[in-house]
């Protein structure tokens, strides 16, 4: 397939577009500020990676309140039975702990991480770490780069870039305002 698609975003929403796209027979871009894919997947396994919930379904989706409407579709499509099995298709099982928290058997998140990535990089998917999306203007997307600045066209392009969570990890949220400007 010819169509050009970047992903702006190597955190797990962005890596799992990647997957999806590269399954479809697609071989996407993805673009990230930090030297690093999975930043802050990493943070979040330094308790112990908790996947997801293993309680009824029904009950699960109702703990996103006023945001379930919005989000059932995707939930209905990626469930957590799917998340495990997601996992377990990379070749890590999975246990229910105590709390009804689901986790790999080891609790680690580095190694289901760098299988995630491998089977991405063997699948097709390309790698632009360090490129700072900067923008957008004319169909042309902007990146600042150790090599200076780079400019790229794209079929079609995914924005990956979470919320401001974790700003140390490059998760500051202000990608938000910046795409307001962009359209203005």
């Amino acid at each position: 397939m010819s169509n050009k698609i970047a992903i702006i975003g190597a955190g797990p929403a962005g890596l799992m577009a990647a997957e999806i796209l590269s399954e479809a027979g697609y071989f996407p871009i993805v673009f990230d500020a930090m030297p690093s894919a999975g930043r802050k997947f990493l943070r979040a396994g330094r308790g112990g990676l908790n996947l997801t919930h293993a309680e009824e379904f029904t009950l699960f989706a109702s703990r996103y309140f006023e945001a379930q409407s919005f989000l059932q579709p995707a939930l209905d499509i990626f469930s957590p039975d799917d998340m495990q099995l997601w996992a377990k298709n990379l070749g890590f099982e999975t246990f229910v702990g105590s709390s009804g928290k689901v986790y790999p058997l080891d609790k680690k998140a580095g190694p289901l991480l760098r299988t995630w990535l491998r089977k991405l990089k063997n699948s097709g998917t390309e790698f632009k770490m360090k490129h700072k999306w900067l923008g957008f203007s004319n169909d042309i997307w902007q990146f600042e780069t150790p090599d200076g600045l780079c400019e790229y066209s794209f079929d079609r392009v995914i924005l990956a870039l979470g919320g401001a969570s974790w700003p140390q990890l490059g998760s500051t949220g202000t990608w938000v305002k910046d795409t307001k400007r962009e359209r203005s």
